[in-house]
């Protein structure tokens, strides 16, 4: 937890001594339970299928789609930067947001620009390193139990961003180059997770290492859900389309949503915080 001078008018202390008014200002991102990673995957599924859906029902294009659906996430970040702690509607709607712009920025390299996708993955790779690199610098920790400044949150969500598009196009180059099918690709990336936990809880890798790790996987494992569910049997999904899972999945984060902002079960608490 941080303060923040809320009244330029001084408080006046003992012996005349006077100093800003402070208002503290909480973490403002959830605790990693077993609910974020189940809306995360639930997000990055709705990332895939609503851009599929406005871009080709809705007719909008590619371009058109990106410039809606950016504008629509500036929106969310101001409403999110406004906010003095964790509002677990806000949140979830700039990641899922986050989640339809990290997937065009991808796809508008990919399919407008011809970038190769062992190019914009590279990159991708690079500009996520190059931002926690910049974090950790400025200040001096990478926890998510500490996004309790602007500096910290706009690192925050620049990183979520590159996780995007970064698990988007690498999870497009892999099942390009392996042409592994929805489900077969689905079942890779959950394989990787689980190697990831096993990594985290029995051999004692770096606890943020890993949960950025899983964050990039989840996006292409989220992604290949949606395209099973989604596509036409005749391209190896179960051909709900792109209405029917977007709206089934929006249904389930609303649900889980609601039920956080309810329950409050994944604020952080001011006493993991100041211990982490």
């Amino acid at each position: 937890m941080t303060y923040e001078t809320s009244d330029p008018a001084p408080s006046v202390g003992p012996g005349g001594a006077s100093w800003p008014r402070l208002q503290p200002r909480w973490n403002k991102v959830p605790e990693v339970t077993a609910y974020f990673w189940i809306i995360k995957v639930l997000c990055t599924t709705v990332g895939e299928t609503a851009a599929d859906l406005l871009a080709g029902k809705a007719g909008l294009g590619l371009t058109g789609v990106s410039v809606l659906m950016s504008a629509l996430l500036a929106a969310a970040l101001v409403a999110q930067f406004r906010t003095r702690s964790y509002r677990a509607g806000v949140y979830w709607l700039a990641v899922a947001l986050i989640s339809v712009v990290g997937t065009l920025i991808s796809d508008n390299l990919t399919d407008n620009m011809g970038v190769p996708l062992e190019t914009s993955t590279a990159v991708f790779a690079v500009l996520l390193a190059a931002v926690f690199a910049v974090w950790y610098w400025r200040e001096r920790t990478l926890s998510i139990h500490h996004i309790d400044t602007v500096g910290r949150e706009t690192f925050y969500w620049l990183t979520v961003l590159f996780t995007f598009a970064l698990g988007t196009a690498a999870g497009d180059l892999v099942s390009e180059r392996m042409t592994l099918g929805y489900w077969p690709a689905a079942l890779l990336f959950a394989l990787a997770l689980a190697a990831t936990a096993v990594a985290r809880f029995s051999l004692g890798v770096n606890a943020v290492l890993s949960f950025w790790i899983a964050y990039v996987l989840t996006r292409p494992l989220g992604a290949s859900m949606g395209d099973y569910l989604s596509q036409p049997s005749a391209d190896g999904g179960l051909g709900l389309g792109t209405v029917v899972t977007s709206a089934l999945f929006l249904a389930v984060i609303l649900g889980l949503v609601i039920h956080l902002t309810v329950t409050r079960k994944d604020v952080t608490s001011a006493r993991r915080a100041s211990s982490s």
